[in-house]
């Protein structure tokens, strides 16, 4: 990813000579490459941008955030759902957390130039009314593990349809890639994974991975689970994503790419939901017996 300090140079650059950098932008999109000279002379240099809308970033943590913290004000409030001054320092501290978490996101985003400030304030807004939404979509806490593989089947359908229809009628959504690679000075700043395909398989195998975890067979708990279990958890969920990070699907054969991209995604739910606690559970239990 470029530094912002590389944006910077370019505008610098126009404000000293007054001539403007070269730029092939691709309308809509929010991807640009930029080529001006450096200061003092020499060789060009090239910044390849991309910059969706809304921030993808910011979008997810808004939502995850949100969720965490409406969460634990609705345990705290009860089932009366009283509010005593316990609630509202408790609510006081969750709601700044969750606000300086979004304003470290949204200008990370901005500083490096992926994103200018409208798309990550809009990511914020359009993350909290996802989560605020589903929220009251009661029926997906219910969804059995058939209606999961069919909603992961029937998106990705549609998804290859509408591709398939829109290269028929002549338009490619992955221009923009072709181009990036030919123009841009550094061919490792264009990543497979910023594609929409990539974003759709990622999003498809979590979904497709949690119904599995979610219905997987594994023995029921027997009230509350002991904090050494949930500790054990913890601790064992982030070595398995850390290990899961650590895997990176080669880029050279872009349905190979896809595929594990698919599989890496499935697999990180599935791990962390069922089958570190059920390995958990097993170890834990004591005298023989099998369920925590």
């Amino acid at each position: 990813m470029p530094s912002h300090a590389m944006l910077h140079r370019a505008v610098l650059h126009y404000s000293l000579t007054q001539t403007p950098p070269q730029v092939l932008g691709t309308p809509g999109t929010g991807r640009l490459m930029i080529s001006a000279p450096k200061q003092g002379g020499g060789s060009h240099w090239e910044l390849c941008f991309r910059a969706g809308s809304p921030s993808g970033h910011a979008m997810g943590a808004a939502s995850v955030y949100y969720v965490m913290v409406t969460a634990l004000l609705s345990m705290a409030a009860g089932e009366q759902q009283v509010k005593t001054l316990k609630y509202w320092v408790l609510w006081t501290v969750l709601w700044t957390g969750f606000w300086a978490v979004q304003v470290c996101v949204c200008l990370s985003r901005v500083f490096i130039a992926a994103h200018f400030p409208h798309q990550v304030i809009a990511g914020v807004i359009s993350g909290m009314a996802v989560a605020e939404t589903f929220q009251h979509v009661r029926s997906i806490y219910s969804a059995g593990l058939r209606r999961y593989l069919a909603v992961t089947a029937f998106l990705l359908g549609f998804a290859l349809g509408l591709y398939a229809l829109l290269q028929v009628l002549g338009v490619d959504l992955l221009w923009t890639l072709a181009k990036a690679r030919r123009w841009c000075a550094r061919p490792e700043w264009v990543h497979l994974d910023t594609t929409p395909f990539a974003s759709l398989l990622r999003n498809l195998g979590t979904l497709c991975g949690l119904g599995l975890a979610l219905h997987a067979r594994a023995p029921a708990p027997r009230g509350p689970p002991p904090l050494p279990f949930r500790l054990g958890c913890a601790a064992a969920s982030l070595l398995v994503l850390h290990l899961f990070d650590a895997f990176k699907p080669p880029a050279h054969a872009q349905l190979l790419f896809y595929l594990l991209s698919f599989c890496k995604s499935a697999a990180v739910p599935l791990a962390t939901v069922g089958l570190v606690p059920y390995c958990l559970s097993r170890l834990l239990a004591p005298g023989g017996k099998k369920d925590v």
